[in-house]
């Protein structure tokens, strides 16, 4: 059986990853057993009543086959899963939702949970559409229907499309990412122990955030979470927390997930851009960027199909001085999403693939037969002598090389404002995908 659980985030305290770690433990104490890692896949981040990082969470239950494996603790007991099992298994969806509704806060204006139960695996045009595009809830119920799921709404129940969602999530891609989590008001995660365990465990990443001295492992805002590590080989995700110092946590779990992988990003011409949506346009710098109150960098690509703004926000920090090093004529590919009703790429990252020269004009050309300096004869029509009429083109004047500041190549926003989704330019270079 396969239960998806979504929407449960909360400004007061609660987040979904937490909901799953509650639901594994009471199928467990229910006599299922878990089958593979849980999963955590992360939705379109653009979606404007998300919560926090969209992410969904899928549990596979069943009857366990194979070999044991430890996907995490809590109050110092293991929590273990089978590496692939039987899902001939029958269970009511109202056995499971009365344990784990309680961690819902319902209160919350933003929260509108969704709990879906499957023996069988949605289809994976689902995720592809939950991760790229705005779904209808309308079709996602017909959807569950055909497949003969079961589920429950809470409030609106928006919940189920995430929930969805991530059932039919095909793992093409995935990372993996170790969460900790704790019942204490009080937490601290020590930074340099975190740059001590980003520096020797290098296949985690989004561990530190160097230029802005951030400890991005440990959340902002209000959850049971007190640190997360993400890395794409699982094995090692034990040994990075054993070097973290921090405060006490009575909990952590293993979640497989599309955290790193850029699957919301589609490559699309300028014509074709919709808003809601995560893209990769390649086009022509048309106008130079230009920094706005509020400190955002906006500038214009263009290509054969019509022309895009595109905006390195405030957030994005060091980034936007990259992008204002941008000229009229380079040529870039630039990968963001379309967070609102104003079509606008909000840059996650950017690839200059070409650099042209640059050139300042220092003065007029000299007549090559009286010596005399020539004229111009208007924009872009050259110049000519006044004495003895002899005629020279735009290129005739005298130039010089103008160095430019920015070199071809990959350019990504810091940590502090990397999206769950977007792949680190250190995934690209080791080729992970």
């Amino acid at each position: 059986m396969f239960l998806g659980i979504d929407d449960t985030d909360s400004r007061t305290g609660m987040c979904t990853t937490y909901v799953g770690l509650r639901a594994i433990l009471k199928l467990i104490d229910m006599g299922y057993d878990i089958i593979g890692y849980p999963n955590l896949v992360r939705l379109n981040p653009n979606v404007p009543w998300k919560t926090r990082g969209n992410g969904s969470v899928v549990i596979r239950f069943g009857v366990g086959k194979g070999s044991k494996l430890k996907i995490g603790e809590y109050e110092g007991e293991s929590i273990f899963a089978y590496s692939h099992g039987s899902d001939d298994v029958k269970v009511k969806i109202e056995s499971i939702a009365k344990h784990i509704e309680r961690f819902f806060v319902l209160s919350d204006e933003n929260t509108n949970p969704g709990m879906v139960l499957t023996s069988k695996k949605l289809p994976e045009w689902l995720y592809w559409k939950g991760v790229r595009e705005i779904l209808d809830l309308t079709m996602v119920e017909e959807t569950l229907k055909k497949y003969n799921a079961k589920y429950i709404k809470y409030k609106l129940g928006r919940g189920i499309i995430g929930a969805s969602c991530g059932i039919a999530w095909g793992k093409k891609r995935k990372t993996y990412e170790l969460l900790t989590y704790t019942s204490s008001n009080y937490r601290f995660v020590d930074s340099d122990s975190v740059k001590e365990m980003d520096k020797a465990i290098k296949s985690t990443f989004d561990n530190y955030d160097y230029l802005n001295n951030y400890v991005a492992i440990m959340p902002n805002s209000a959850t049971p979470v007190l640190y997360g590590i993400r890395g794409t080989i699982v094995e090692e995700l034990v040994k990075a927390m054993s070097m973290i110092k921090s405060s006490e946590y009575n909990a952590y779990l293993i979640y497989e997930t599309n955290q790193g992988t850029d699957d919301h990003l589609v490559r699309k011409k300028i014509s074709e851009v919709k808003n809601y949506e995560s893209v990769i346009v390649r086009g022509t710098v048309f106008s130079n960027p230009r920094r706005i109150v509020g400190g955002h960098v906006i500038f214009k690509i263009r290509d054969d199909t019509g022309v895009i703004e595109c905006a390195a926000y405030e957030p994005t920090k060091q980034f936007r001085n990259v992008i204002e090093k941008l000229r009229i004529g380079d040529e870039v590919e630039v990968y963001g999403g379309i967070r609102g009703d104003r079509v606008t790429i909000n840059i996650e990252k950017i690839k200059i693939m070409k650099v042209p020269e640059m050139r300042e004009k220092l003065s007029n050309p000299v007549c090559p037969k009286c010596g005399r300096k020539m004229e111009s004869v208007g924009r872009g029509k050259g110049y000519r002598c006044r004495k003895c009429g002899t005629r020279a083109g735009e290129d005739a004047a005298i130039y010089r090389i103008v160095p430019r500041e920015i070199k071809t190549g990959f350019y990504e926003v810091p940590v502090i404002a990397r999206r769950h989704l977007a792949e680190p330019l250190k995934l690209i270079k080791e080729n992970i995908f």
